[in-house]
């Protein structure tokens, strides 16, 4: 059963990025819609970062050290810092205060 779900999501994934290229090119040109689909990968990846920093599992977890590497990354992330150094600086202040 289990590699039916596995076997429908590759088929899934497939057609949705099959559907992306369907898009006429007319509709990518309206600004709005240009705008938005710009947009869209930043918002998922925001999304998915607060998820992490905050949930475990199903339950939401305001762990201390988890909150501080994120606060931390963010302020890297907004002083425009690399993405490297974006996430050593945020697991190095999680792990410093998980010591403590």
């Amino acid at each position: 059963m289990l590699w039916v779900l596995v076997l429908a999501t590759i088929v899934g994934c497939y057609l949705l990025k099959l559907a992306g290229y369907l898009v006429p090119a007319r509709v990518m040109d309206h600004p709005r819609i240009r705008h938005v689909v710009e947009l869209l990968p930043v918002a998922l990846l925001a999304a998915l970062v607060v998820v992490e920093a905050i949930a475990n599992g199903r339950h939401i977890e305001l762990d201390g050290p988890r909150l501080a590497g994120f606060a931390v990354g963010a302020v890297a992330v907004w002083r425009r810092a690399p993405f490297l150094v974006v996430v050593v600086v945020a697991a190095a202040t999680a792990a410093l205060l998980r010591q403590v």
